[in-house]
């Protein structure tokens, strides 16, 4: 076995660790996640860590592997959720990210929204018109300019679905921060773009 084959097969053996970790522990942290399969496995040579991507290819393929129908019936349950969080706070332009978005979900996640308002108390207020019990939480978030911002949060349920809102300012929506995963702006999906989501899933569902 050549070098770069053994680099890959390496790779492949702690994308596969670390998406089990993730899973099985609920975890979001894929750095964590990678350095604790590393030190499962034995491989501490970084050039055979795999990227954030790969681990995120992993953890759909073992979902896919380990739940079937269950998953994918879990992530349209969210993503249904979601949709419903989103016409709620249409003002806000909202965008839904995270596990919910990819598919690549732990046992316990829920749903990620971005926020753009002038003012984060608009969002408060919206949840306490509705009735809507929240809890403040604060997000930190990095930006292509190298920066870190705390962004201010409100986690609710929707039913047994947990919804987390992260309010950015306005000019959020011309310099997004970026995806932990990827280290490109996250872009999200917006209203339309998860009905048609869920159009597709409810389609494929039918034609079997």
């Amino acid at each position: 076995m050549s070098t770069r084959e053994r680099f890959s097969a390496q790779r492949e053996r702690l994308a596969y660790e670390a998406a089990r970790i993730l899973l099985d522990q609920g975890a979001v942290d894929y750095d964590r996640a990678r350095r604790k399969a590393a030190e499962r496995t034995g491989i501490l040579d970084r050039r055979c860590w795999p990227t954030n991507e790969a681990i995120r290819e992993a953890v759909l393929a073992r979902r896919r592997l380990l739940l079937g129908d269950t998953g994918t019936q879990q992530l349209s349950h969210l993503r249904s959720a979601a949709l419903q969080a989103m016409e709620t706070l249409a003002p806000f332009a909202p965008r839904l990210i995270g596990g919910a978005l990819s598919g690549a979900l732990g046992p316990h996640e829920g749903v990620e929204l971005l926020l753009f308002a002038a003012d984060p108390e608009a969002v408060l207020f919206l949840l306490l018109d509705r009735g809507i019990p929240w809890r403040a939480e604060e997000r930190v978030l990095r930006y292509p300019d190298g920066t870190r911002r705390t962004h201010p949060a409100f986690a609710f349920l929707a039913g047994d679905v947990a919804i987390e809102l992260v309010v950015l300012p306005l000019s959020g929506q011309r310099m997004l921060p970026l995806d932990p995963m990827t280290e490109r702006p996250i872009r999200g999906a917006d209203r339309e773009a998860v009905a048609r989501l869920l159009a597709a899933e409810a389609h494929e569902d039918n034609a079997f």
